[in-house]
């Protein structure tokens, strides 16, 4: 089976917040007719979705996801961090699922010279 690999950021019980490596499941299906078929994924429900760009230079402390929600990177570079110490990196073309909306949240930081364009889409 073929599947689309995130990153998760959570909180615990405790509220420290960690990252997770998940995966969504693809299977064939007849998506968009006459086309062949192609890969995709169980449907899910959204409630809304916005475009956001963070600049260059642009860090954000300790703070929790507003919603829940998916976020693509669609251009940059940028540092995440979580309350439990782990720091990754993560480039355009990446999807991650903010799930940490309590406990101490994680740290945002643009790395390089060009600004983060992300693709948020909100779901509860």
């Amino acid at each position: 089976m073929k599947t689309i690999e995130y990153l998760r950021i959570f909180s615990d019980d405790e509220g420290c917040s960690h990252f997770e490596t998940k995966g969504i499941n693809l299977k064939a299906k007849d998506y968009a007719p006459p086309t062949p078929h192609l890969n995709t994924s169980a449907l899910e429900s959204a409630d809304n979705s916005i475009f956001l760009e963070l600049p260059i230079g642009w860090c954000g402390d300790w703070h929790l996801t507003p919603v829940r929600q998916w976020i693509i990177l669609m251009s940059g570079e940028c540092e995440f961090e979580v309350a439990d110490g782990e720091i990754t990196t993560r480039r355009a073309g990446d999807v991650l699922l903010l799930d940490d909306t309590t406990g101490k949240g994680h740290k945002t930081k643009v790395l390089g010279n060009e600004a983060v364009r992300i693709v948020a889409i909100h779901f509860s």
